[in-house]
């Protein structure tokens, strides 16, 4: 894992956000209108190639809010962080980066995610999409907690939720067949419910979710079948109108945004049952915080 960092400069009176999955689509649409409104981003993406290209448009947009605004460029930064999903490890090495770089951080965008065509287990252990779409954001965030006071965790579902099947003490789904839409409703399954208990366990931070709608993205493009769909069907979104809810819900006044609720074009959304029992969100954590190392031992008698 990487960073493309330059020395840290004074970001005291600057918004920070930190948005993943920001190489392409949602992530880079919601990075480029932060930067544009003179925003701090940290842009994390997997793949370098994209990344450098990411890095360059999302400075591009602040540079022009620099000069909109009779500010000399700089008065805002965007930064690259090279981390991948898949491996733990590289979640942590970024969150201590960050922390380093930005001792206050108002939001983090979890927006990275993805659907396999095909059952593949990350080097953790896990099944792909549940470590990638879930197990990675809770870990981030958990290591950005202090960082975070004050400011707001923002995690991007999808509808697919309603088709999930999540189960806490089953989270890798190998007590079934594997099929890639139903493991990744669970994972946006798990974001919802994330969000929800986040908010109550951490009120002092603003906890969400947002569904930003079908997205003309790169979203599945391991899978010729949902690639072909997300390239070809009609009337899909724009990546900038998926980015909408993003962006209002780090930018909107607090006070008009209920924590730990689901929304959908700027307005709160009633997700599926299985994505508001709490009894489930609070089992979800408890699994979570095992898999990714953070559950504390119990003591013996």
């Amino acid at each position: 894992m990487t960073a493309e960092n330059a020395a840290v400069e004074d970001l005291t009176e600057t918004r920070v956000a930190v948005v993943t999955g920001a190489s392409s689509g949602i992530g880079l649409a919601a990075a480029e209108e932060l930067a544009r409104r003179g925003w701090a981003v940290a842009v994390v993406g997997r793949d370098e190639a994209r990344l450098a290209v990411a890095i360059d448009r999302v400075r591009g947009a602040g540079r022009g809010a620099g000069h909109a605004a009779g500010r000399g460029a700089g008065h805002a930064a965007a930064e690259a962080y090279r981390c991948d999903f898949g491996v733990l490890d590289d979640v942590r090495s970024l969150a201590a980066m960050l922390r380093v770089a930005y001792p206050r951080i108002d939001v983090l965008a979890n927006n990275a995610g993805g659907a396999f065509a095909a059952r593949r287990s990350t080097v953790d252990g896990f099944e792909q999409t549940i470590q990638v779409n879930h197990l990675a954001p809770f870990l981030l965030s958990h290591e950005l907690r202090q960082s975070l006071r004050g400011g707001r965790i923002i995690n991007t579902s999808s509808g697919a939720h309603t088709g999930g099947a999540l189960d806490p003490d089953d989270l890798s789904s190998t007590r079934r067949s594997y099929r890639s839409l139903t493991v990744y409703g669970s994972a946006k399954q798990a974001n919802i419910l994330f969000a929800a208990e986040a908010a109550r366990r951490w009120p002092e931070i603003q906890s969400t979710s947002y569904h930003p709608g079908v997205v003309r993205t790169r979203f599945g493009n391991e899978s010729r079948l949902i690639s072909g769909f997300y390239r070809l069907a009609p009337l899909l979104r724009t990546p900038e109108k998926g980015a909408e809810t993003l962006v209002w819900l780090a930018t909107e006044d607090a006070s008009k945004i209920a924590p730990g609720r689901y929304y959908m074009d700027l307005r709160e959304r009633r997700p599926a049952a299985k994505a508001t029992d709490s009894t489930l969100a609070a089992r979800l954590w408890d699994a979570s915080l095992a898999a990714v190392g953070l559950a504390r031992p119990t003591s013996s008698i």
